[in-house]
């Protein structure tokens, strides 16, 4: 049994800390601390949006407002006081004062929480050159990446990795309402069916108890899906990673099955000779069967190319880029644009070590970039220029972490831009619905033509307009009807792909104050698209919606149906 010190036996320089601690706690004055927050939040909202500039505006109000005892009140101390405040009905709730009180902004301007989790080590059907090959991890990602981290920390539990997520998001003042779900790791196609059911399955459990705890266990994968469709954290859309020679028709209605909206595809290359140097495993024909399977079954597509392969050249990287969109079959959706890092232990690093190969160096990979981003159509969105690989790892050549900042600055020394749909997003700003104008942009693919409709604000001297809100619809050519044979329950149907409406992330049902979101835009593009779909000759429309979104297309006239929700034109 421990025996107890004495006051008398406890050294000095503790029992000073300990009464120390003790005179603040009984100094402590919790209706003070409420009515210092409540100042606080009474002057964030009082500074008119001119004159607000984050985060020095907030300093300046904190600097006025210490805390008790000492220090300033760190974000993470306002969201939670501002809760307490409004729970308490001490304050009303105030979009504006959780804008500008939120913690890293940027994380939900695209409109969604994007919680992305991994899958577990796997081998891999690829025996790519350059590709790491940690056994830690899924094959071709390293153990500390940031997200590997976490998915490691969580034992590559789904259930674990997407509630943190959720709860992360939440603790720094984001809403989490609408989930984008993206699942990494490898090859997914690869895994074996039973795994990713269950995996896609504790997903959709996590999401549904992060609002309703008794929701933790479901019976199957179809009783998580139903339970998301009212959920308080719903999932608008569920992203997989795949190779393109391992999709089939089967394969696509199992997707479909999930819930899995978009397919990010590697690619790396639309250039056979350079695809076979680096034991890719498949050739340029297997991604254009891959993307016309995909594209006319409505999903998104998300690509990935990578320069500086082995054989490849700045100038030839520069008629690769080029066939992304004047091929017919590709034309992707969204794209991601990873310069070939040359990490330790590959066959790469073998090449380099004998001379065989040498990365670019940072003015020809700026240069490159720079000189292929400004002919992206504004259909593509391009979500990364570089992946957040730690610098530690790469050997030689380029390292940058802030590579897209580089190429835009580059890009304005030219006095140029880049016109895809990420560098004209609205973000966070405020848009009066009489500011915006509706864009069609029309392109063919091989099998289908695609209407890309755009809410942008009206453009101004060299200004381009930014993009509010945009819809995918896809029209099968008639001659290419086969193509869609192995999806009965949409043949012969316009398809509408993706609706997305920008601006920081609302939770379902909130007033939109001033921003895209829930202003009526993704209501007006459907109806834009119906009238387009209708004036082609078509009598059916269809949307791939993932579990979250089905009561939004069910309130629009949609009915659902085996994968899809479809509605008479």
């Amino acid at each position: 049994m421990k025996r107890i010190l004495s006051r008398t036996e406890i050294p000095a320089d503790v029992l000073e800390k300990v009464e120390a601690w003790q005179a603040k706690r009984r100094d402590f004055d919790p209706a003070r601390e409420a009515a210092t927050l409540y100042a606080i939040f009474q002057e964030v909202q009082a500074i008119p949006e001119e004159k607000w500039h984050s985060p020095n505006s907030l300093q300046t109000i904190l600097l006025r407002h210490p805390r008790q005892g000492k220090g300033l009140y760190s974000k993470a101390s306002l969201i939670a006081g501002y809760r307490h405040l409004v729970a308490e009905g001490d304050l009303a709730v105030d979009p504006l004062v959780e804008q500008r009180i939120r913690m890293k902004p940027m994380r939900t301007q695209s409109g969604v929480a994007p919680v992305t989790v991994l899958t577990a080590p796997a081998g891999c059907p690829g025996k790519c050159i350059f590709c790491p090959d940690d056994w830690r991890m899924p094959k071709s990602y390293l153990y500390d990446e940031p997200g590997c981290q976490r998915a490691e920390r969580d034992g590559f539990d789904p259930f674990r990795q997407t509630l943190g997520r959720i709860q992360s998001f939440e603790s720094i003042g984001h809403d989490a309402s609408k989930v984008e779900l993206l699942i990494l790791g490898g090859t997914w196609s690869a895994y074996s069916r039973d795994y990713r059911e269950w995996f896609v399955q504790r997903c959709f459990d996590a999401m549904n108890a992060a609002g309703e705890p008794a929701q933790a266990h479901s019976s199957s994968l179809a009783a998580a899906q139903s339970a998301n469709v009212t959920a308080s954290h719903r999932n608008v859309g569920m992203v997989v990673e795949t190779r393109p020679d391992w999709i089939t028709p089967e394969e696509i209605v199992h997707l479909r099955t999930l819930g899995v909206t978009k397919v990010q595809i590697g690619v790396q290359s639309l250039d056979d000779e350079i695809l076979a140097l680096n034991r890719r495993g498949h050739d340029v024909s297997a991604v254009r069967r891959a993307l016309g399977l995909l594209r006319t079954a409505g999903f998104k597509l998300h690509l990935h190319w990578m320069p500086n392969l082995y054989g490849a050249t700045p100038a030839k990287d520069r008629v690769d880029f080029a066939r992304f969109f004047a091929d017919l079959a590709i034309r992707p959706d969204e794209l991601k644009i990873y310069p070939c890092s040359l990490i330790a232990d590959t066959e790469l690093y073998e090449h380099y070590l004998a001379g065989r190969y040498l990365p670019y160096s940072e003015t020809e990979l700026v240069e490159l970039l720079a000189d292929v981003k400004p002919t992206i159509p504004p259909y593509t969105r391009v979500n990364r220029l570089f992946r957040d690989i730690p610098a530690h790892h790469i050997q030689a050549g380029v390292k940058l972490s802030n590579l897209r900042q580089v190429v835009h600055e580059e890009l304005a020394r030219r006095g140029q831009r880049c016109g895809c749909i990420r560098c004209r997003e609205i973000r966070r700003r405020a848009v009066r619905l009489d500011q915006l104008e509706l864009q069609v942009h029309r392109y063919a693919t091989d099998l289908t033509d695609e209407y890309f409709l755009q809410f942008v604000t009206h453009s101004h001297h060299a200004e381009p307009g930014l993009v509010a809100g945009f819809l995918r619809l896809s029209l099968p050519q008639h001659e290419q009807a086969g193509s869609r044979a192995f999806l009965p329950e949409i043949a012969g149907h316009a398809l509408v792909r993706e609706v997305h409406v920008y601006g920081p992330a609302l939770g379902i049902g909130a007033e939109s104050g001033g921003q895209a979101q829930h202003a009526g835009l993704g209501t007006q593009l459907l109806e834009a698209a119906r009238h387009i779909s209708r004036t082609a000759g078509f009598q059916r429309i269809s949307v791939i919606a993932a579990t979250g979104t089905q009561a939004y297309y069910a309130s629009r006239g949609f009915v659902r149906g085996e994968l899809y929700m479809s509605a008479d034109l």
